[in-house]
């Protein structure tokens, strides 16, 4: 799948019934961060959680999912965070879900920066910083 430069934010939601329409939930931290203003229109692009079929059977082992919460970023996703700490060697970190942290070499406090994903661990990920102050 492509995935376009112009991408604001990207999370997970359910689409739940509100009377004659449904309704997508934009979580609160898209808009403290900057990434989107409420009163803006803004296109949405829907993907099914479930995997597409296979083309050619995988390599890999079959794996049977975990009841450990997933991290909540992949490598190479990009990502529009504020740092919101310093770590003990010096390294930027920011949170995402459920306090789920990213690590961002190279930033201070206070930054905000859009980050791609280069490693991701069960309790952290490593980004690193491909447009400063968003």
């Amino acid at each position: 799948m492509e995935i376009s430069d112009k991408l604001l934010c990207l999370f997970n939601a359910d689409v739940r019934a509100e009377d004659d329409r449904y309704v997508v939930e934009v979580p609160r931290r898209e808009v403290e961060t900057g990434a989107i203003e409420p009163g803006d229109t803004y296109r949405v692009a829907l993907i099914s959680r479930e995997a597409a079929p296979a083309e050619e059977p995988s390599a890999e082992p079959s794996t049977v999912p975990s009841t450990e919460p997933q991290p909540p970023v992949e490598v190479g996703e990009l990502r529009y965070v504020e740092i919101e700490d310093i770590g003990k060697q010096g390294d930027g970190i920011a949170r995402v879900e459920r306090g789920y942290v990213i690590i961002i070499p190279g930033t201070d406090i206070g930054e905000r920066v859009k980050v791609e994903i280069t490693e991701v661990k069960s309790n952290f990920a490593v980004g690193e910083v491909v447009e400063d102050d968003f």
